[in-house]
């Protein structure tokens, strides 16, 4: 399963400032661009700080005078063009902030990340989903038969239904379908065929082998 990266979600041309912008240019572009913050770079493209309206009015100098430099929060928190978006999303919300500048190996920004490039994943269509759970994860993956397991997806909930051939596999199954992108929750009603072969020969169930119905949770871990 390939899941999105920050390169696929951010926006490539991000609004900067230089350290000698000065206050009122920056309220201006804040304004003008509908954004709450921007990174601050030097000559060569190089990171060196973030600028937010935070910054602005926690800091805001008598007369308007200040620079970037001197209102930029620094080091500033970033993220990499390779990172997974839960990455990403969880850097937001232990750092909270709104938008995360994306940096090269070098430290030169590439990119912007912010809170509603994340949402992206969620507005994914309900075909797509469908099909990668079908093709990528049960038979890719977890080499099952797509005709044994029922996959329906509504508005990004997914429902499970059918039979597994040994019962370790329910977990499975369920946790590889909630990390899908755009997944929001997984309704699973998959049984095990070795308890239902077992009660059918009027055998005992042994443990583990009754019908599961696990407790779906948040999908992938997302902020």
């Amino acid at each position: 399963m390939r899941h999105r990266s920050v390169a696929d979600l951010m926006t490539h041309t991000a609004v900067t400032v230089r350290p000698a912008t000065a206050f009122k240019e920056i309220a201006r572009l804040l304004k003008e661009f509908d954004i709450t913050a921007m990174p601050v770079i030097d000559e060569t493209g190089h990171l060196v700080g973030v600028v937010s309206e935070a910054d602005l009015l926690r800091r805001r100098p008598a007369g308007g005078a200040a620079t970037a430099e001197d209102l930029m929060t620094s080091p500033a928190v970033t993220a990499r063009p390779g990172w997974s978006v839960v990455r990403a999303a969880r850097v937001m919300q232990r750092h909270q902030v709104k938008r995360l500048p994306v940096v090269d190996e070098e430290g030169r920004v590439v990119g912007i990340l912010s809170r509603s490039d994340l949402i992206q994943l969620f507005l994914r269509r309900d075909h797509a989903i469908q099909e990668e759970i079908l093709e990528d994860v049960l038979t890719r993956t977890l080499h099952l038969a797509p005709s044994a397991i029922t996959v329906e997806v509504d508005d990004g909930l997914v429902r499970l239904s059918g039979t597994v051939p040994q019962p370790g596999l329910l977990p499975v199954v369920v946790r590889l379908c909630q990390s899908v992108d755009g997944v929001v929750d997984v309704d699973n009603r998959l049984t095990c065929a070795a308890a239902e072969r077992s009660q059918a020969a009027g055998g005992p169930v042994g443990p583990g082998l009754g019908r599961s119905v696990l407790p779906s949770g948040p999908a992938n871990g997302r902020a």
